[in-house]
């Protein structure tokens, strides 16, 4: 059991490190070449791979509370405003989802950081 990450482009690269050191499968919207994505083709592209998307971009939870309106399936979202979380308790918060939970506990789920 564990679930894979997607960062958007607007989390920290400590955070991404930081959940790499301890063996968190992540990859960021950069290196996928999805930097350039808008809010919803990074929420269509992180379904695509079955990874939940993480983000502290408020325009990027808007795309997902609409589509969980319209009941329109996605695989999950993180969101955690950048002013609200250390990027200590970020990483430990993402490693806890990341290492406790199960793909199906996500689809179209928004849970707000820190937990």
């Amino acid at each position: 059991m564990s679930v894979r990450l997607y960062m958007d482009v607007h989390v920290r690269r400590a955070v991404t490190e930081g959940l790499r050191l301890r063996g968190v499968d992540v990859l960021t919207a950069q290196d996928d070449g999805a930097a350039g994505f808008s809010d919803s083709q990074l929420l269509d592209r992180s379904s695509v791979l079955g990874r939940i998307l993480f983000t502290q971009d408020d325009d990027l939870l808007a795309e997902a509370q609409m589509r969980q309106s319209r009941e329109e399936p996605f695989v999950g979202l993180a969101y955690a405003h950048q002013l609200n979380i250390s990027v200590g308790q970020c990483i430990a918060d993402l490693e806890l989802i990341s290492k406790a939970s199960d793909h199906a506990d996500w689809m179209s789920q928004v849970i707000y950081l820190p937990l």
